[in-house]
């Protein structure tokens, strides 16, 4: 461990940690928007600078490693005049009537707006309203309003692609999906498109996501600051009422998912980022599969039996029975025994173990063994 003081605060931070992971560690807030835990820092977005006794200009604490005896300031009226600065710039390009307004804290969804903004500007059909990183960076940094002109880039929004909608309207280049794409899943789905004042994040020749090779993970999805990428299942849901942590049905690896639930539905899948097995990554299965199999209306949840030709409900008890006795009538040789990947791996190895020691057959097989 190593010994630093952060705005007059004594801390202890594992050695090899930066100047940002020490802080967070203590506690101590510093604004950050290119941020993203599972990526190598590289300080683009300039926010977090920081103030250290002895060391000259304002380094950027995701990428300053800290030393022991090191002396910090994190919010000195200098650093925040700078992050207003940069603030400023980033807001030029993104619409910031929701950040500016002084009855942001008290405006319903469907309060009437006053602002003499566009519809599409209002932040009450920003789907990532009261959850977006840009309005907490707003309320730290307190930069008030915005001097500088706002362009709206007027770009179109890409609703073609499965599951998550891309409006680079409200993107603000942070890069986070960019490099989530290519450092931690290896896809290079996305990239920077153009240079300068142009640049914008899509795919090669503006192609749809399905023919750039694109895993459809969503994790693009979970590192996105703002209302750019947002899952279309869960925009306009609002917030859970809790959370749930289970394990992904889908395989056997063991994912560590985080359900989020609302009035008993489950209204958005997150992978936990603090599990080793999948490290705050999912597949498609995991990521969006979930709610669609659980609440699909034609979802069986309870046995059915045929009677007279039809189907009917009936207890386990019924069906087993039924069951049970179907398959006394048969020879071993006869039967066969289809496991599921959407099992565990313990439920596999009794339903195999049914099918050799009970029944007597060797005829098993599994969806998942290709």
């Amino acid at each position: 461990m190593i010994k630093l003081t952060i705005d007059d605060q004594p801390v202890e931070a594992p050695e090899g940690s930066t100047v940002l992971q020490a802080a967070k560690k203590a506690g101590i807030y510093i604004p950050t928007l290119c941020y993203y835990e599972p990526l190598t820092p590289y300080g683009g977005c300039r926010m977090c600078v920081v103030e250290i006794e002895k060391m000259r200009g304002f380094p950027t604490s995701c990428t300053t490693p800290a030393d022991n005896g090191m002396v910090v300031k994190t919010n000195t009226k200098q650093l925040q005049d700078f992050r207003k600065g940069v603030l400023e710039l980033i807001m030029t390009e993104h619409p910031h009537v929701c950040l500016v307004c002084d009855r942001r804290e008290r405006c319903k969804p469907f309060d009437i707006c006053l602002r003499s903004a566009s519809v599409t500007e209002r932040c009450v059909v920003c789907p990532k309203n009261r959850r977006c990183e840009l309005q907490e960076v707003w309320d730290y940094v307190g930069l008030g309003k915005v001097d500088l002109p706002f362009t709206y880039k007027e770009l179109p929004v890409h609703t073609e692609d499965p599951f998550f909608d891309r409006d680079y309207n409200l993107c603000i280049l942070c890069g986070r999906c960019v490099r989530v794409c290519q450092e931690i899943r290896g896809a290079a789905a996305i990239a920077f498109t153009y240079r300068g004042s142009q640049a914008l994040v899509g795919t090669a020749f503006d192609r749809p996501l399905q023919e750039v090779g694109c895993q459809f993970c969503g994790a693009c999805v979970d590192s996105c600051p703002t209302g750019a990428l947002m899952e279309r299942n869960v925009k306009w849901q609002g917030f859970a009422d809790r959370e749930v942590l289970t394990t992904c049905p889908y395989c056997g690896v063991g994912c560590q998912l985080e359900m989020r639930i609302k009035d008993d539905k489950i209204i958005e899948v997150v992978p936990n980022k603090n599990n080793e097995t999948n490290r705050g990554q999912a597949c498609v299965k995991g990521r969006f599969g979930i709610q669609e199999f659980v609440h699909h209306p034609d979802r069986l949840t309870s046995p059915l039996i045929k009677r007279n030709g039809k189907f009917v409900e009936a207890t386990w008890d019924e069906a087993l029975e039924l069951v049970a006795g179907k398959l006394s009538g048969y020879k071993p040789d006869e039967l066969g025994v289809i496991a599921s990947a959407k099992a565990t791996n313990e439920d596999n190895y009794v339903i195999q173990k049914l099918g050799r020691a009970v029944l007597g057959t060797n005829n098993i097989d599994h969806c998942a063994r290709l």
